[in-house]
């Protein structure tokens, strides 16, 4: 049996009917003592996709997964899901989302079985078909061997792995992770990177919020950036790059101290910002045309700064999003 046809008896279509678009959002907005944190966001997202929202924290990225969610009230603007207002119908709307904050919401004194068994039977499903449920789910997720263990034992992955179960329980069609990486070593990301990738195969739509730039680029088919709680651009991870340029020139300088003398001749060769990291001796320059590289080397070595490597790449999501909103996604505002 697929995740997805877990919670549901008779494996039919999302309840309430629903259909169309996975997220169809217009003009949301929410204000906070007089801030707006979510600034009249539109949101597309497609059945079967994983849409991705990525921006720095305090971007408003969870407030307006909250609102869509039915947890916070949407101050301005309009929201469905699969066709079903989500201020008009938010039963409906529970039944068709499933959400993963950002904090596991399991109870650490009980075990994973009983925790899958506890929210299974709070949503009114009986009692002998929760224990298959909270059974499929834990074999699903790798936690077999953990099952009967207390959650205060678990890793932070495996504790993530189990919140992502619960979500599931009922089958929703659509399924909201917040920042679900956070905090967890390479392996394990890698882990819930494969998880969510199943989720997509077995017929979910995954609505994911991220401050991490690799973690868009490998899972999100398209990607919106949210900065100040305004969506600045969206597209493909591949468009979005080339908007920024057809390639990336990356230089590596012998001295880190030469730095600002090599970002002066980039400005005088090309007419454009390099994108710094002064302590490693770095640059990144966005390039409209690859050979212009050839240019670029030729004036360093008439100004006489040294170079340690060279590359010409694609531009990354790092140098997306530091053109489009001027910082990066560590910041915490």
């Amino acid at each position: 049996m697929s995740i997805t046809e877990l919670g549901r008896t008779d494996g039919g279509p999302a309840p309430g009917g629903a259909t169309g678009q996975a997220v169809h959002a217009r003009g949301l907005a929410k204000t906070f003592g007089g801030q707006r944190a979510v600034d009249g966001i539109d949101l597309d997202v497609r059945p079967g996709e994983v849409f991705g929202v990525l921006g720095p924290n305090g971007a408003g990225k969870t407030t307006m997964l909250r609102m869509l969610a039915t947890l916070l009230p949407i101050d301005a603007g309009r929201a469905k899901i699969f066709g079903v207002d989500v201020a008009g119908d938010p039963h409906v709307i529970r039944q068709l989302v499933g959400v993963t904050g950002q904090y596991a919401s399991v109870d650490e004194n009980l075990t994973a079985r009983e925790n899958l068994w506890l929210f299974s039977r709070l949503q009114g499903i009986a009692a002998p078909r929760a224990r298959r449920i909270a059974a499929e789910l834990l074999g699903q997720f790798g936690l077999e061997e953990a099952a009967d263990k207390a959650i205060a034992h678990f890793s932070g992955g495996m504790r993530r792995r189990l919140d992502l179960a619960a979500s599931l329980i009922s089958r929703p069609p659509l399924i909201f992770l917040d920042e679900p990486t956070t905090g967890l070593d390479p392996r394990t990301r890698g882990q819930m990177w494969d998880t969510i990738r199943g989720l997509v195969a077995q017929g979910c739509t995954v609505l994911l919020t991220t401050q991490y730039l690799d973690e868009a680029d490998q899972l999100a088919d398209r990607v919106a950036v949210i900065d100040h709680g305004r969506k600045v651009a969206e597209g493909t991870p591949d468009e979005l790059k080339t908007a920024v340029g057809d390639s990336t020139l990356q230089l590596l300088l012998a001295e880190p101290d030469e730095v600002p003398a090599a970002a002066e001749v980039v400005r005088r060769v090309l007419g454009v910002d390099p994108v710094l990291s002064p302590e490693r001796g770095r640059l990144n320059v966005a390039l409209d045309q690859a050979d212009l590289a050839g240019e670029v080397l030729i004036a360093m070595r008439t100004a006489g700064v040294s170079i340690s490597s060279v590359s010409v790449a694609k531009p990354s999501l790092d140098e997306v999003f530091l053109a489009l909103t001027g910082h990066g996604t560590e910041e915490d505002r």
